[in-house]
């Protein structure tokens, strides 16, 4: 397994579980991510979302992806631990809001003002499926 792999799973399976920490009390929701490529895993959420603060306290964080199978002997998932950066140039910044301009409908304002485009660099990635319950000290590592 290479970082194309986790690429490639990310791509193909967008929705992720985030964990983020807030003192000394894990938080866990779920993300959608923007995209992955070669340069990253992006990401975007609003400043005045909770997990924002969190990030800005703690960049630190584990996000799972989950193939969400059927038949659960098919299960896979890869969990990515790295540390966020936000991106602040105008230029992802217009593209961020456009990614996610269908929220002004839902909260019935603006929304521009507060997108927060994130992405992960770097940090380890890992795969586990339903044949590894045991096995997971003995998993592959791929370093990002």
């Amino acid at each position: 397994m290479n970082k194309q792999d986790c690429i490639q799973f990310v791509n193909e399976n967008p929705a992720a579980y985030l964990a983020t920490i807030d003192g000394d009390q894990p938080r866990v929701r779920i993300l959608l991510t923007w995209f992955a490529d070669e340069s990253g895993f992006y990401f975007i959420t609003l400043t005045p979302k909770e997990m924002y603060k969190q990030l800005k306290l703690n960049p630190k964080v584990e996000i799972c992806f989950y193939n969400n199978p059927a038949d659960l002997g098919g299960a896979k998932q890869m969990r990515l631990t790295g540390k966020v950066e936000f991106l602040t140039d105008e230029a992802t910044l217009v593209k961020a809001y456009e990614a996610r301009a269908f929220l002004e409908q839902m909260v019935g304002k603006p929304v521009k003002p507060y997108v927060a485009p994130f992405r992960i660099t770097s940090g380890e990635a890992h795969f586990w499926t339903m044949m590894d319950i045991l096995k997971e000290p003995e998993l592959e590592r791929i370093k990002l």
